[in-house]
């Protein structure tokens, strides 16, 4: 027979590891977990990731950088946190959103706390519109629930049947609870190239009047898109009570890329390819890419998009 100061010894033995086991920091060292509230983002950490990593966009660097962290540092915001980016393919719509994702999730898109939906996979049939807006709500719903600091990232907006997106209009309000559940520490994000022609025009307004490209500012574009993407009939947000009702914290502008920012974006792919940079490799990369306007061949067409296909071709590396 057991005795039972062995018996109680092992009983306690057993709660201690058990307690231990089921410690936050030891368990989320092996589990994904929902970060803990009052957590806030590491803002050298998020600055030096867009420095490093994203090319020709100082608005969009500053303007998020300063969203983000004050949105992170508020330890109660009125609403969730809207970025809406805007900009031709290729300028780094994306890449800013994986940024993001990263440093509010470590594991990026990878996370179950990170949600990315495409308009023309999720959303496909426009006669399904009122079905899409139920899923959507519950989704949101669910995984909000499960993790308050959830990342909803919404690309190809600009593929979007009108309507679909108004779904989350609720939860993007200044309304501290919605049927029990607080979506203030959530992060929608929206990806668009609604409004990149806007963006362009205004950008080479400024190089033919002779003026910095670092000189072009938020107020200088800001107005335009919303503006534009709210009368645009091929925009998931044409006359969408999100931009009508100011929901949008911020219309993001992404630059059209020159070719030095092209250059950029090679050296840091062969960089991450565990390449030296072959500064002949990097030009020739460069001029293979096609830009605009025809006679001044200023902005690449498609700004980095193409890189790494056309940095394949070179098989002498």
């Amino acid at each position: 027979a057991l005795e039972p100061l062995s018996v109680g010894l092992a009983i306690g033995v057993a709660s201690a590891l058990t307690g231990y086991l089921s410690h936050p920091r030891f368990y989320c060292s092996y589990v994904e977990c929902c970060p803990r509230a009052g957590q806030r983002l590491n803002a050298t950490a998020l600055k030096a990731q867009l420095d490093n990593r994203l090319f020709g966009q100082h608005l969009a660097k500053d303007v998020v950088l300063k969203a983000v962290l004050g949105f992170s540092n508020n330890p109660s915001p009125k609403k969730p946190l809207m970025l809406s980016l805007h900009g031709w393919a290729g300028t780094g719509k994306n890449f800013l959103s994986q940024i993001l994702a990263e440093q509010v999730h470590p594991a990026g898109l990878r996370s179950k706390f990170v949600h990315l939906f495409l308009a023309t996979l999720h959303f496909p049939h426009q006669d399904q519109v009122k079905l899409y807006k139920e899923q959507l709500q519950s989704w949101i719903r669910g995984n909000v629930s499960a993790c308050p600091s959830s990342v909803f990232i919404f690309d190809e907006m600009d593929k979007m049947h009108p309507g679909v997106i108004d779904a989350i209009k609720p939860f993007l309000d200044y309304y501290e609870e919605v049927d029990g559940v607080s979506y203030r520490k959530a992060i929608f994000i929206f990806l668009s190239n609604a409004g990149g022609d806007l963006i362009n025009k205004a950008a080479l307004d400024f190089w033919t009047s002779g003026k910095r490209r670092e000189d072009i500012q938020l107020k200088d574009l800001e107005p335009l898109l919303s503006v534009g993407v709210f009368n645009n009939k091929n925009s998931g947000l044409w006359h969408s009570s999100i931009i009508d009702r100011n929901l949008i914290d911020y219309f993001v502008p992404f630059l059209p890329l020159e070719q030095k920012h092209v250059k950029m974006c090679v050296r840091a792919e062969m960089t991450a390819r565990g390449y030296a940079v072959d500064e002949k490799i990097v030009q020739a990369v460069a001029d293979e890419m096609t830009y605009f306007p025809k006679e001044q061949k200023i902005y690449s067409d498609k700004g980095c998009k193409t890189v790494q296909a056309k940095l394949d071709i070179h098989e002498d590396l």
